[in-house]
Formats: C-alpha cells, structure tokens, sequence
C-alpha cells in the first residue's frame, strides 16, 4: 500500500498486537456488559471508539508536538486522567463491598434495570473520559500511529485517513466481541451473586493499578 503509508503491514499488525493488550478501555466496556447487559457495553464501546477518534486527530493535527513542548500541560492531563481511573476503581470496589453487605445481611441488590432507570449508568460518557486518558491510547496514538506516515507524502490526510480506519475496525471488532461475551458472563453472573461482588471489585482494583500507571506515564 502506498498514498503516503510508510509499511501497511507491520502498521496493521502492531495496531492488531496493541488493542489486545489488556487496558482500561477494554476492561470497562467487558465489565460495563457484564454487570449492565449488551446494549449497556455497547454503548461503552461506542465512547471509546469516539475517544479514540479524538486522539487520533489530535495526534494529526500536533497535540503530541504541543505536550512534549509544555510539559506542565501533559502533567496535568496525565494527573487528571490517573484521578479519574482512581475514582472510577474506588467506585467499583466501593459498590461491591455494599453489595457484599447487603447479600450477607439478606438484602436485595439493586439490578442492572434498575441501575439504568435510576441513572446510576452513564457508560458513554465514563468510557469517552476512560478513553481520553487511558495512557494506551495516548502513546499509541501520539508515537506509534504518527509514524507510519512519509512527511513527504502529498497527500498525508488520506495517508491518516487510511490509517485510522485501519485501526477503527479493528477496534470494533475486537469491543464487539468484548460486548458479546460479557454479555454471556452477565447471565453467569446473575445467578452466582457472589462471583458477580468480587469480580466487581477485582476490576476496581484495576483501574486503580491503571490510574497509578497513568501518573508515571510518559510520551518518550
């Protein structure tokens, strides 16, 4: 492939390598699905995919040139995101612990339904601002997706064009299949409550490991 694409194929293979690498994205839209049901992650999907897109023209369009270059802006961005993958971890494993509470004492657990109808669940918006600061994403996009392109290419836009749709595909189809089997694991979990409490907070206690691997992240 040419129009400016500097070798397609190892692109497409460490794009293919990196978004299945375990990172907060895929472990909310997998647990979103899991707790909440199918049409619950894919909504969360959804927020990464426009997440990402984000980043992707920001890194075209110089983000990553104007944070190497005001380093206390990339601080703050990183600080921020690390904070926000801490309380959305504290969240998780603050609910389980009530949830533990309330099947030891006999009482009952409110349902993914009910959850929804009261508005305990926004996962669009949680996975758009997951997806903006997941360091991931970041450095994929800010140094590994920026380099396939030849800065003497006459037409770099659809060079990245090319590119980002590459990678959107990808991504949703790997989200599609995170979607579906957490859908599959959400039945499971129903009936086995206690499973359903600690896998919840296991999966706090992630975000919390990414949060703190956010804090330290660099664009180097």
């Amino acid at each position: 492939m040419s129009l400016g694409i500097v070798d397609y194929s190892t692109f497409l293979i460490g794009t293919i390598f990196i978004i299945l690498l375990p990172g907060p994205n895929s472990l909310y839209v997998m647990t979103t699905a899991s707790r909440h049901g199918a049409r619950a992650g894919a909504r969360a999907a959804l927020g990464v995919l426009v997440g990402d897109t984000v980043l992707m023209f920001a890194a075209v369009f110089g983000a990553a040139s104007l944070l190497k270059l005001v380093p206390a802006l990339f601080l703050g961005l990183r600080l921020a995101g690390a904070v926000y993958l801490c309380w959305i971890g504290l969240q998780l494993m603050r609910a389980a612990w009530r949830a533990s509470q309330a099947l030891r004492r006999g009482e009952a657990i409110a349902t993914p339904e009910e959850e929804v109808r009261t508005g305990a669940l926004h996962p669009f918006r949680s996975a758009l601002l997951i997806s903006l600061m997941n360091p991931k994403a970041i450095l994929f996009f800010f140094s590994f997706f920026i380099q396939f392109v030849d800065p003497q290419a006459e037409y770099p836009l659809l060079a990245f064009l090319v590119l980002g749709v590459s990678v959107q595909l990808c991504s949703m189809t790997y989200l599609a299949t995170l979607v579906l089997a957490g859908a599959k694991l959400a039945a499971a979990f129903r009936r086995r409550r206690r499973l359903a409490i600690g896998g919840t907070g296991a999966v706090g206690a992630l975000f919390v490991a990414f949060g703190m691997k956010l804090a330290t992240a660099s664009l180097e």
